[in-house]
């Protein structure tokens, strides 16, 4: 028990983003918006709670998410509500009950926090913040290939895209996956005393998993099990090779895993991932594929849909990692007053440089001080410029500016002349 005076911290796995860290997530947030709306995707904003039903039908109570991961409580009415561990059936509940999928397509985007109660580890948090993106009402092969073309914009717009690699693979149908699953059960059950726990328990659950264990000494046993693709129809498998084609035309280079699977049984069909070796052992960066069954599966007549979602913590870690996160300046002049005149003017004055210079980042020094420490601390905010204001410079309608960053020498203006150099220099 916590002694009474003893400083409440985070909870394990939810991290607090300090001030100094929010530049670098408004810096990746603003490309992906960037890069989203020019593919005319349009934001949706969710519930961080769900009926844990939701869940329940969607990922399916028998898996590790659902049995394991996940946040759920009573309310107050005891209804059962869970923090949601990932957004794509939240998504898809928002559509089907506002009527979104009624003879329309839609191209949507959401980021924000999940939850999962696992193992906290670098790349992996029990509160994250994840970005999705799901299309709903288009059948063919083309959208599949815009949300792979979407995502290599992205790693080339922050410029890792030569850091990860496209790994694709296809599920079929759920009648043709049911004839593989036939296969595969058969086949593990003949070496079962080479699978290790997880994969004893998949095999009946969820054979598919199996063949994405990352158990080592199982990889072999892996290797020589029946493909998937054997088990495709000519439907599937035009579907695919028209993606794959469209690719090769587009110039998005890729490589074929047939042991990839998604770990939710909603998807089929196009299914692929991001992956890195830069990352250690959480390597996928962005993931995701077709999901049409599970619209009906939550009540919604038959329809078609895919998406992809990406960890944030993630994504900024590798930024990190490869020296690709821009310096954030958060201050670009700094504000010194001295004296009472100069406290009283510099704010109005402040006012009238931010209403003059669009987008300028301008802080006053609003807790006193000498001259000495108001310098000092102008330059340890990391700003270009200082502005000062005393009551010399107010005598004569003029400003000071100090350079911060240069050798260049300290200029004595007027105030329309330093709001045009601001206008310039900035």
């Amino acid at each position: 028990m916590a002694k009474k005076n003893q400083s409440v911290q985070a909870i394990r796995g939810m991290h607090d983003i300090l001030p100094e860290q929010s530049p670098r997530w408004q810096y990746a947030e603003n490309i992906i918006r960037e890069v989203l709306s020019s593919y005319c995707y349009q934001e949706i904003r969710l519930p961080t709670v769900e009926k844990t039903e939701l869940f329940k039908r969607s990922i399916g109570e028998v898996t590790d998410i659902v049995e394991k991961e996940m946040y759920t409580f009573n309310d107050r009415n005891n209804d059962s509500l869970t923090l949601r561990p990932e957004g794509t059936a939240g998504c898809l509940r928002a559509c089907l009950e506002h009527g979104l999928l009624h003879n329309q397509v839609h191209r949507l985007w959401y980021c924000g926090p999940m939850f999962r109660y696992e193992r906290p580890q670098k790349g992996r948090y029990r509160q994250f913040h994840q970005l999705g993106v799901e299309t709903y009402g288009m059948p063919g092969p083309d959208i599949d290939a815009e949300l792979i073309v979407l995502t290599d914009r992205l790693w080339k717009r922050f410029g890792i895209r030569e850091r990860l690699t496209l790994e694709l693979n296809t599920l079929g149908t759920t009648q043709e996956r049911l004839v593989y699953r036939e296969k595969l059960v058969a086949y593990f059950k003949q070496h079962i005393a080479a699978l290790d726990e997880d994969s004893l328990r998949r095999l009946e659950t969820n054979p598919l998993r199996i063949l994405d264990s990352k158990n080592k000494d199982m990889h072999s046993l892996i290797s020589d099990a029946p493909e998937l693709m054997d088990s495709l129809g000519e439907d599937s498998l035009q579907h695919f090779q028209t993606l794959t084609r469209t690719l090769d035309q587009l110039g998005v280079s890729y490589e074929i895993n047939t042991r990839l699977v998604r770990g939710l049984d909603y998807y089929g069909k196009t299914v692929f991932e991001w992956v890195t070796n830069d990352l250690g052992a959480q390597g996928t960066v962005c993931a995701g594929g077709r999901y049409d069954g599970l619209i009906e599966q939550l009540g919604g007549k038959a329809n078609h849909a895919i998406g992809f979602a990406m960890g944030m913590e993630r994504l900024l870690l590798l930024l990190e990692q490869l020296d690709s996160l821009p310096i954030a300046r958060t201050v670009d002049v700094y504000m010194i007053r001295v004296g009472t005149a100069a406290e009283e003017e510099g704010l109005r004055l402040a006012e009238k440089i931010r209403n003059e210079v669009q987008g300028i980042k301008l802080q006053v020094n609003c807790a006193g001080g000498s001259f000495k420490s108001q310098f000092k601390k102008a330059d340890k905010s990391g700003a270009e410029y200082a502005i000062i204001l005393a009551e010399d410079e107010l005598s004569r309608g003029e400003v000071s500016i100090k350079p911060l960053r240069t050798n260049k020498e300290q200029m004595n203006i007027s105030i329309n002349e330093a709001i045009h150099f601001f206008i310039e220099s900035l």
